[in-house]
């Protein structure tokens, strides 16, 4: 038993020969969203930096890491050989390929060049980001599943699904089991921890549960995913999102250690 991919068109709408595609909305709404929840945590600790005026300002500094370090990751951690061979088509983003974890660098570097730029506490700004990332991903992952791609492993679960690039045979809904977890559920538990004042009072905890829950939630799906034809596993049964993942959660638990440094007001 099987499920058949659903007959849904990844073009969300089409006026002549402009397409819009479901996965570009859904960075965009990634992007509006990741806005208005930024203004939103500012007003919960209104006395303090970042405002809502350094949250307007930062936004494209923000679009801008994610695209660039997505690309740069893809190129670099997936197809650097083809790349190599073919520079003209690095920043040909409209034919696909991002990297989350080069977008994490990205993002990172813009958060600190903001902030030194605009001086403002770098571990609050990066605790915003962090708490509006994941519904980011959330939306990301369910566009991944609407172009079939980045699908699962063969299974024989009852909910495994016939992906049309995927071969005959039934393979996890991988795509789905992320945007759960490194998505919704991520984004849930950080949405309780903001709501605690000794929390939002310590800046850099919630980037950490951000970069540790990522990192490990992204680790355990890749169990259920198809490692990227051109690279394969990279050390037995290991895949390269599985081993990109790892420096992301020990970063996470330096975040935490100069989160908990005695009289840290970064």
């Amino acid at each position: 038993m099987a499920l058949q991919f659903p007959d849904i068109d990844p073009v969300a709408l089409a006026i002549g020969p402009l397409e819009i595609r479901w996965y570009a909305l859904a960075y965009l709404c990634a992007f509006l969203f990741g806005w208005w929840y930024g203004i939103y945590i500012t007003r919960l600790n209104p006395n303090t930096r970042p405002n809502r005026e350094d949250i307007d300002d930062f936004i494209p500094w923000a679009i801008a890491g994610v695209i660039l370090g997505g690309r740069l990751g893809y190129v670099l951690f997936y197809q650097g050989a083809y790349y190599l061979s073919n520079p003209g088509e690095v920043l040909q983003v409209w034919h696909g390929g991002m990297s989350f974890h080069g977008g994490i660098v990205g993002v990172i570097t813009v958060l600190v060049l903001y902030s030194r730029l605009k001086k403002i506490p770098l571990l609050r700004l990066c605790d915003i980001f962090g708490c509006a990332a994941p519904l980011g991903i959330f939306l990301g992952r369910l566009a991944n599943f609407v172009n079939g791609e980045l699908y699962g492993r063969v299974t024989d679960v009852p909910w495994g699904v016939v992906f049309p690039r995927g071969g005959e045979l039934p393979r996890h809904p991988s795509q789905i089991y992320q945007a759960g977890m490194e998505g919704l559920l991520l984004f849930l538990i950080l949405l309780a921890l903001l709501h605690v004042k000794s929390v939002r009072d310590r800046p850099g905890i919630l980037s950490f549960v951000f970069l540790a829950g990522y990192g490990a939630f992204r680790f355990i799906g890749e169990f259920f995913r198809e490692p990227d034809d051109q690279l394969g596993y990279i050390i037995g049964q290991v895949s390269m999102g599985q081993v990109l993942s790892v420096p992301v959660i020990l970063f996470g638990f330096g975040v935490l250690y100069f989160a908990l440094r005695p009289k840290n007001n970064a």
